[in-house]
């Protein structure tokens, strides 16, 4: 694994408007729970947030020119399954989310490709990811982006929320991938 120095980027949205794209920072946590919408992640975030500070785990936010989280992307560099994510080749993207009144502006496929020169930048060759059956959108996006569909996913995986409870999810998904170069 690599650990070369994060960047941020600037992002002009067609209205002028600039958006900040950096590395999170631990004050950022609670504005990943998006007003509430994700609370139920508070533990799952902040451990990706110590895999962020141990190097495993990539974390970008997108800020408006108000100081206001209104995107994230989250990037495994590393896991027990190789095949998700190797530690120096391929890496895993995840939780990629932007707020409703931002989307269809380019920014995600500006964050897209931040993302991916960044994995670049490390030695990575490969991005994977899952996307949920149920989100065409993302889909095309990806595609147009030039991911492929590789496989199927029962998307059945497990998660503590924010009150301790194990919380099983179930998220049929499309399998991803993109050789970078």
């Amino acid at each position: 694994m690599s650990s070369q120095p994060a960047v941020a980027s600037a992002y002009q949205l067609p209205d002028g408007e600039e958006v900040l794209i950096r590395p999170i920072r631990e004050a950022d946590l609670p504005a990943l729970e998006w007003e509430g919408e994700y609370r139920h992640f508070r533990k799952l975030y902040a451990e990706h947030f110590e895999a962020f500070r141990a190097g495993t785990t990539l974390i970008y936010i997108a800020e408006s020119s108000a100081g206001v989280m209104i995107g994230q992307v989250f990037i495994l560099l590393y896991s027990r399954n190789k095949e998700v994510a190797d530690g120096l080749h391929r890496a895993y993207l995840f939780s990629f989310r932007i707020k409703p009144a931002y989307r269809n502006q380019g920014l995600g496929s500006y964050m897209l490709k931040f993302v991916e020169d960044q994995l670049l930048l490390r030695g990575y060759t490969t991005v994977r990811l899952n996307v949920a059956q149920d989100n065409p959108r993302a889909r095309a996006l990806y595609e147009r982006c030039g991911y492929e569909v590789i496989g199927y996913s029962s998307g059945v995986w497990q998660y503590q929320d924010d009150q301790g409870v194990w919380q099983t999810m179930r998220e049929p998904a499309w399998k991803m991938s993109k050789r970078l170069r």
